[in-house]
């Protein structure tokens, strides 16, 4: 009887562990479907933040903060600080240096720092809104032309029932490698290298181009404009998409 009971015991000890040991396998790791409604949630957060209101989707590229709220000279510390940065940025392209120079000349609270800071921002925002076909983010941030451009390229994917499936890895690199100012408009160009997941898909939901498990390196040149011609045009800080380009 006691035999009995100790094999029924063991038994039962087996078929628990047995039971834990798989439960163990399947919680312990993540499947491709779990990796699928990660990549789902995260696309509809970008949807979501897109969508939000309107004054949030005007992406400013920030300036420098100066104390008091008060602009300071072309002679002050504020400006002479950002004269360094100016010099330290441009290396020893003359051209580049010049011409934030002149940007400064005109705007003593520019920044390049900030101003690149808000131009890696303001890239993401694109590229992600270009993808998802978000006409109405894309018109707050780009010219009327490269609107205009940008949003016959969506037309012309809806029209043939594509969608283009995105997720942004991150920028590598973004140097500004021209600067001018022409009749009061500040024109700053940036080189973007950055990294994305993308892939197009058909009606089917097949993928005819990119592919949605490769990490790709894209090279941008964008062109970013603003008038600061006057006191009140400054007092607008937003800049926008003017020109892209791929690079020569």
């Amino acid at each position: 009887m006691d035999g009995k009971i100790d094999l029924i015991t063991l038994i039962a000890l087996v078929v628990a562990l047995v039971v834990i040991l798989k439960l163990r396998s399947v919680l312990g790791r993540r499947t491709e479907d779990d990796d699928a409604r990660l990549e789902r949630y995260k696309a509809e957060k970008r949807k979501a933040a897109a969508n939000g209101n309107g004054q949030d989707k005007v992406v400013t590229l920030p300036q420098r903060e100066t104390s008091g709220g008060v602009t300071p000279s072309i002679g002050g510390i504020a400006v002479a600080e950002a004269q360094a940065r100016i010099r330290s940025m441009a290396g020893k392209n003359a051209d580049v240096e010049r011409g934030l120079l002149d940007i400064l000349k005109l705007d003593s609270q520019f920044d390049p720092e900030h101003f690149l800071t808000g131009a890696k921002q303001a890239y993401e925002l694109i590229v992600t809104a270009f993808a998802e076909g978000n006409r109405k983010l894309l018109k707050d941030l780009l010219s009327r032309e490269v609107f205009e451009s940008f949003a016959g390229a969506i037309a012309d994917r809806e029209s043939r029932g594509e969608q283009v499936d995105q997720s942004f890895v991150g920028i590598s690199k973004a140097d500004i490698v021209d600067a001018e100012t022409k009749e009061g408009i500040a024109s700053v160009t940036v080189k973007f290298v950055s990294q994305l997941i993308t892939a197009t898909r058909d009606r089917a939901g097949s993928v005819i181009a990119g592919d949605p498990q490769a990490i790709h390196e894209v090279t941008d040149i964008w062109t970013f404009c603003r008038d600061v011609s006057s006191s009140r045009a400054r007092s607008n800080p937003n800049w926008r998409l003017v020109a892209t380009q791929a690079p020569g």
